[in-house]
């Protein structure tokens, strides 16, 4: 069998077991149990979501702005006048 058939197999079989023990620790555990997993999911759903837009606010803030189309039609023409005059020069 494919090395990558079977990591996904196992994936798969992974998230189902994550979900019907999330299910259970939601619906049937304790009432205490429920709670705290219901505490644990929002506070890493909220941690992730977070995380995800600071993430892009930081690479917003030090990525440097792309060039203006102006400088790169200018950068564009100079370099076809340089082959052009490459050309009359062979």
């Amino acid at each position: 069998m494919n090395r990558d058939k079977i990591i996904g197999i196992g994936l798969v079989g992974g998230a189902a077991l994550v979900i019907l023990i999330v299910l259970y620790l939601l619906f049937l555990a304790p009432e205490w149990i429920q709670l705290f997993t219901l505490k644990v999911i929002v506070t890493l759903a909220v941690l992730a979501l977070a995380g995800i837009v600071g993430w892009i606010g930081y690479t917003l803030a030090t990525t440097p702005p792309p060039k203006p189309i102006e400088e790169i039609e200018k950068e564009i023409e100079e370099e076809l006048k340089k082959l052009e005059q490459e050309q009359k020069g062979k």
